[in-house]
């Protein structure tokens, strides 16, 4: 709502996408409708004109009469009349950005689907972005001066019943469709063909159409799609107030450029007006400032805003995606108005059994609604994970290849806009809200240690073998120990039924000290301790403080006599017996490690 500098006229603005596949006739559909052209309406840009699909956002706008069921409802704010504002959304495959630019912006959603060929991929990615940022939608069967007059009729209600089949599982189910001829005969027609069906779509949507939420409390923000210099006034910058007011003489921040400014003077649709508020369409004048500095980007109040290096957010899969989502892939990330490449990690509550015999000291599952924690532990994965009913809670920290600037608690949109355009498929991957930003550039370093994401790590080898049976060469009694002298005699100190040598659980060149002290389960049952290595090919100690069971004694003294046979008459055995005597007693290690931990600590119970 705005006051006009030369009136007390109250005009209520109400948001209308106009979102819909390349060349289903939305920018015909929205001149078709609107007495008012704003700057950036009806495909400014030349490659745009050229080509005849709208590449930008566009904007323009008509005003009618405040509908009855508006006028009682609007309490003490008694608006005179109702203005739609028609943000023309592009449908060209590569500019998928700029819809989800535009779909946050608005308060209902126009489809436009060709009668002739229905719904298409960015008819159902258009559809897609409008589940997640529109309360309501009317869908505009356009064309249908294309279809025989004998079988149009006919032609419109199998249409009309195969989109209300689509739109059943959605949150647009029993939504109203209406036929029309935006454009008849086509963009090469005469302009003195009528649009057929307009005044009815009008209609409709004034009954449509609600009491939108405005709140002029709170930090200014303006989603600028459009700047442009006036020669003798300054710099214009035209957009949709997404939150707080404004008024002239107020200073306003442009966050990427880190600059501010003074508001000179505010238009709506040319119309001065001294102040303007949530949901409203301006245009704000500046003095000395570029406008090439600024196509798109956010407005503010001076602080507002935040510029991220990363951020943590909730995440759902989009149902229609059909690749992966994987841990360390890239995405395009959209937040706000901004879309960046950022490398995603996903992550969750640890599944059922994850902590056994671990320590776990987590608080209760949350829900995703609830403020993130940093207090709680979670789980990686490897990737997003699915399930035939409700997917499992869970999140995704984003590492942005370049800062963003967004408001807090703002929508965010995964994609995978380079698939091929071409192909029959979903580009948009997931979808959440921005939970936590880090602000800091060495976020890595002093954050990150702070979200505690771990590892479940497991490591098997086998028992090599007893060490009371392993060096039994040097004999058997006191008189033949003395004759071995002092190296041997230090290599039988341990010659108890409570010591094993292991193998195979690290490499070589690991450094075993790191493992010393961590618990380990034979297969056999006992439990054990790594005590250090043995040798230098990778073998260690295990100390069993319980001791080998008879079982375990036989079964290893077995082993041992089978690879006794390898030695020579009269000699030692082997130590490096054959790789393919297979051990019957292994060894399990388990531990968890926190991903972004320093130190890269290995945490048991």
């Amino acid at each position: 709502m705005s006051d006009s500098a030369d009136s007390h006229v109250k005009t209520l603005n109400f948001n209308v996408g106009v979102l819909g596949h390349v060349d289903s006739g939305k920018t015909s559909l929205a001149r078709a409708l609107s007495s008012t052209a704003s700057t950036a309406a009806f495909d400014k840009n030349p490659q745009s004109r050229e080509r005849g699909i709208t590449l930008d956002l566009g904007f323009s706008s008509f005003t009618v009469d405040l509908p009855d069921h508006l006028r009682d409802s609007g309490g003490q704010k008694r608006y005179d009349s109702l203005q739609f504002t028609l943000v023309d959304c592009p449908g060209h495959a590569s500019l998928i950005r700029t819809i989800i630019g535009g779909a946050q912006i608005i308060d209902l959603m126009m489809l436009v689907v060709d009668v002739v060929k229905g719904v298409q991929t960015q008819t159902a990615e258009c559809l897609l972005i409008g589940e997640l940022t529109c309360p309501c939608m009317v869908v505009v069967l356009n064309k249908t001066d294309l279809l025989p007059p004998n079988k149009r009729q006919s032609a419109i209600e199998k249409m009309t019943k195969r989109l209300h089949k689509t739109l059943e599982n959605t949150r647009f189910k029993d939504c109203p469709v209406i036929a029309v001829a935006a454009k008849p005969g086509g963009p090469e027609a005469p302009d003195t063909e009528e649009p057929q069906g307009v005044p009815e779509l009008i209609e409709l949507l004034k009954k449509q159409t609600y009491l939108p939420k405005r709140d002029p409390g709170g930090d200014l923000l303006i989603a600028v799609d459009h700047c442009f210099s006036i020669r003798g006034q300054g710099t214009v910058m035209t957009g949709t107030v997404l939150q707080g007011s404004l008024a002239i003489n107020d200073t306003v921040e442009i966050p990427a450029l880190k600059v501010t400014k003074k508001i000179k003077s505010v238009q709506m649709f040319r119309k001065p007006v001294s102040s303007a508020m949530q949901g409203d369409r301006v245009g704000v004048c500046v003095t000395q400032f570029d406008p090439k500095l600024l196509e798109r980007g956010v407005v503010c109040t001076p602080g507002s805003l935040r510029t991220l290096y990363a951020a943590v957010i909730s995440a759902r899969k989009i149902s229609y995606f059909k690749g992966s989502l994987a841990t360390r892939a890239k995405f395009h990330i959209t937040m706000g108005h901004e879309t960046v490449m950022a490398k995603v990690t996903f992550f969750g509550l640890p599944p059922a059994g994850a902590s056994e015999n671990m320590s776990d000291t987590r608080p209760p599952p949350c829900s995703l609604e609830t403020p993130f924690n940093f207090d709680r532990e979670y789980f990686y994965q490897d990737e997003y994970l699915t399930s035939s009913g409700s997917d499992p809670e869970q999140w995704a920290l984003l590492e942005f290849d370049r800062p963003v600037t967004c408001p807090s608690l703002c929508l965010v949109i995964g994609s995978k806009l380079d698939t091929d355009i071409h192909a029959n498929a979903c580009r948009l991957a997931f979808h959440g809200h921005l939970l936590h930003g880090f602000e800091d550039k060495g976020y890595a370093e002093t954050s990150l240690p702070r979200l505690h994401i771990y590892k479940l790590k497991h490591k098997e080898g086998q028992v090599e073998r007893h060490i009371s049976h392993g060096l039994r060469t040097a004999g058997s009694n006191v008189q033949e120990r003395e004759r071995v002298g002092e190296k041997k005699e230090e290599e039988l100190v341990v010659t108890d039924d409570y010591s094993v040598i292991g193998r195979n659980l690290f490499k070589k060149e690991t450094n075993l000290q790191l493992f010393v002290g961590l618990k380990v389960t034979l297969s056999t049952g006992e439990s054990g301790v790594i005590e250090g290595g043995f040798g230098q090919s990778g073998k260690f100690k295990i100390r069993v403080p319980e001791g080998l069971c008879l079982e375990t004694r036989n079964l290893l003294t077995s082993t041992s006599k089978k690879k006794g046979k390898g030695g020579s008459k009269g000699g030692p055995a082997n130590e490096e017996e054959p790789k393919h005597d297979s051990q019957p007693v292994s060894i399990q290690l388990s531990f968890k490690r926190y991903i972004f931990d320093p130190h890269k600590k290995m945490i048991q119970h």
